[in-house]
C-alpha cells in the first residue's frame, strides 16, 4: 500500500460488526504506528454479531452503558479515557453521533494534547417540525468540535455543509464492505437461458421487505416471471415460506449460504433485489457483475447503485414495475451488469476506503502540526 499514515490511529465505534473489522485490519495495515479500535458491545435485540478481536487492528473493548430506548436511547461509553491515555494516538476518528454522552469528553482529551479529530457519519439529513432550527443549532454546535469530517457519501458531505462545516474539511469515503474483485468480469450469455434468475442474499428481517420482493414477482406478466432464488435465515423465514406457497410458489429458499457455495448463487444470477434497507451482500453481488434493485435509503447507496448499473426504488410498491423493466432487455442488463463490475473495481472498495481515510488523516495530522 502506497498511501501510508506515519502515526498512531485510534478509532471510536459504539460496537463492532465483522464488516468493520476487515476495514479496521486493512486500515491498521496502513498505520505505521498500528490501530486501536475502542467499541462495545450490541443491544441483546439488536442481533449483532461481533468479532472478538482483529488480525492487524487491535481491539479494546469498551463498557457500554446503555440509557433509556428507542428515540431517547442514549450510550455512556465507560474507560474511554482511560484507552485514549493508554494508546495516546495521533489522531482520533469518531462516529458523529450526539447520542453518545461520552464522545465530548473525548474530543476535550484530544484538544488538551494539541490533535485533530475527525467525526465519521451519515450526513445530517434535514429536519422538519417546531423545534427544527433550535435543532439545526444543537447539529452544527456539535460538528464545530471536529477538525474534519468522513461522510459515507456525497448527500451526506451537502448535508454537513449546508451546517455550515468548511466543504474542504469534509471526505467522503463510500461505505465500503468487500475488497476489489479478485477475479475478472464474468460472462454471461447474451439471452437468458430459460427464465432469468433474481436473486436476494441476507438475513430474512422485516425490514429487507422479502415480502414485497415475493410479492412483486408473482405479479408479473407470466412470460417475465423470473426464478427467484432467496438466500438466507433469520426470524422472518416461516413467514416468507408460507407467503410464497400462496401466492408465488416457484420461489427457492436455500438456507444461508458461505464461501464458495455462496459463489455459485451470484455467478448463476442475472439480477440482484434487495427491496429493503441494509444489505451488505449487494456489493459482492456488484462484483460478480450484477446489476441492482435496491430500496432507497439514507444516502449511502446513492454512489452504488446509479441508473448506470440498477435501480433505487423510492418505495417496495413500484418494485414490480421496475422489475418488468430489468427483465425486459437483456442486452441493457448485462450492460449494467458490467458497470456494476466497473464501480466496485474502481470506486468502492475497502482498499479506496483506506486511501480515503488515510488521506483525511494525514491532511489534518499535517494540518495540526503546522
Amino acid at each position: 500500500m502506497t498511501t501510508r499514515f506515519p502515526g498512531r490511529l485510534g478509532i471510536q465505534q459504539r460496537v463492532l460488526t465483522p464488516y468493520r473489522a476487515a476495514f479496521f485490519d486493512l486500515l491498521a495495515e496502513a498505520c505505521n504506528g498500528g490501530l486501536s479500535v475502542f467499541a462495545g458491545l450490541p443491544l441483546p435485540a439488536e442481533s449483532i454479531s461481533t468479532p472478538e478481536g482483529m488480525n492487524a487492528a487491535r481491539l479494546s473493548p469498551a463498557r457500554n452503558l446503555n440509557l433509556l430506548g428507542g428515540p431517547l436511547y442514549l450510550c455512556y461509553q465507560r474507560g474511554l479515557l482511560k484507552w485514549l491515555a493508554d494508546w495516546d494516538p495521533d489522531v482520533l476518528i469518531v462516529e458523529t453521533n450526539r447520542r453518545y454522552l461520552s464522545t465530548p469528553n473525548a474530543v476535550r482529551w484530544m484538544k488538551q494534547h494539541g490533535r485533530p479529530v475527525l467525526g465519521w457519519g451519515l450526513g445530517a439529513p434535514p429536519l422538519t417540525g417546531p423545534l427544527a432550527t433550535l435543532r439545526n443549532t444543537g447539529r452544527s454546535s456539535f460538528l464545530r468540535q471536529f477538525d474534519g469530517l468522513l461522510t459515507y457519501s456525497r448527500r451526506g458531505a451537502d448535508e454537513y455543509a449546508a451546517l455550515g462545516f468548511p466543504a474542504e474539511r469534509i471526505f467522503v469515503a463510500p461505505n465500503a464492505a468487500s475488497p476489489r474483485p479478485a477475479s475478472p468480469l464474468p460472462l454471461r450469455a447474451p439471452a437468458f437461458d430459460g427464465k432469468p434468475s433474481v436473486l436476494f442474499v441476507g438475513r430474512f428481517q422485516a425490514r429487507k421487505r422479502i415480502d414485497k420482493l415475493i410479492q412483486a414477482c408473482g405479479s408479473l406478466p407470466e412470460g417475465l416471471q423470473p426464478r427467484l432464488v432467496i438466500v438466507g435465515d433469520g426470524p422472518e423465514r416461516n413467514n416468507l415460506e408460507s407467503l410464497a406457497r400462496t401466492i408465488y410458489p416457484s420461489a427457492e429458499f436455500s438456507g444461508a449460504k458461505q464461501g464458495a457455495e455462496l459463489a455459485a448463487y451470484f455467478s448463476g444470477a442475472d439480477l440482484f433485489v434487495l427491496p429493503g434497507t441494509g444489505g451488505l451482500a449487494v456489493q459482492e453481488a456488484m462484483s460478480y457483475g450484477l446489476p441492482v434493485i435496491m430500496g432507497q435509503g439514507d444516502g449511502t447507496n446513492d454512489d452504488l447503485v446509479r441508473p448506470a448499473n440498477g435501480w433505487q426504488c423510492a418505495g417496495a410498491e413500484r418494485l414490480a414495475e421496475v422489475l418488468q423493466e430489468a427483465l425486459s432487455d437483456v442486452s441493457r442488463l448485462r450492460a449494467m451488469g458490467a458497470e456494476s463490475y466497473r464501480i466496485v473495481a474502481e470506486e468502492i472498495n475497502l482498499e479506496r476506503m483506506v486511501e480515503i481515510f488515510v488521506g483525511a488523516v494525514k491532511q489534518l495530522a499535517h494540518k495540526d502540526t503546522q
